[in-house]
């Protein structure tokens, strides 16, 4: 069930940070992905920066944070 949740709350994130980087999405199937790895990405990256967010909410903000930060480093690699 957790992996579950897990894979809604990365699905969810990818299509907002899609939508905060307009122009870097990859359509909903690869945003939906992209979210999934970014929120392992925030989740590796915010804490080592110093930047735990807690709580439910907290977790879906740093899953957002990661796929913004890996759209971005995608889209510069992809140019």
């Amino acid at each position: 069930m957790t992996l579950i949740i897990f894979l809604i709350i990365g699905a969810l994130a990818g299509w907002l940070a899609g939508l905060i980087m307009k122009g870097g999405g990859f359509g909903v199937i690869g945003n939906i992905v992209v979210g999934i790895l970014g929120s392992f990405l925030g989740g590796w990256l915010l804490p080592k920066l110093g930047l735990i967010i807690g709580g439910d909410f907290g977790g879906f903000i740093t899953a957002v944070i990661g796929a913004v930060i890996l759209l971005f480093l995608v889209g510069l690699i992809k140019k």
